[in-house]
């Protein structure tokens, strides 16, 4: 079943647990997502600066809208700690209509 509010899942990996509560509090505080999860370090490969590196991150899954985006891309790059982090933001095309009119209603700001 589709609803169509513009709900969105975005992925941002981050260095440490620390940094993830941190991030986690600020965007579900600022009611910028409806959820926060947190996925078990896992190591990422990549390359950076013309070599290859890898490092332990962990994953978080965030249930945020549209409408929110800008500002909860805003607050994960003003906390965390990567020169250029990992935001990627994809659509919601399809889900049971209750979660996500509750996503919606999570990330209202008034």
């Amino acid at each position: 079943m589709t609803l169509d509010i513009g709900a969105l899942v975005v992925f941002t990996t981050v260095p440490d647990e620390n940094l993830a509560v941190k991030i986690t509090e600020s965007l579900l505080q600022q009611r910028l997502a409806a959820c926060v999860h947190r996925l078990p370090a896992g190591k990422s490969t990549y390359r950076w600066q013309g070599k290859l590196e890898s490092s332990e991150e962990i994953i978080l899954i965030i249930k945020s809208t549209t409408s929110a985006y800008a500002e909860l891309e805003t607050t994960i790059r003003r906390l965390h700690s990567y020169q250029v982090p990992e935001i990627v933001a994809l659509p919601i095309v399809a889900g049971l209509p209750a979660y996500l009119k509750w996503i919606q209603d999570e990330t209202e700001h008034g």
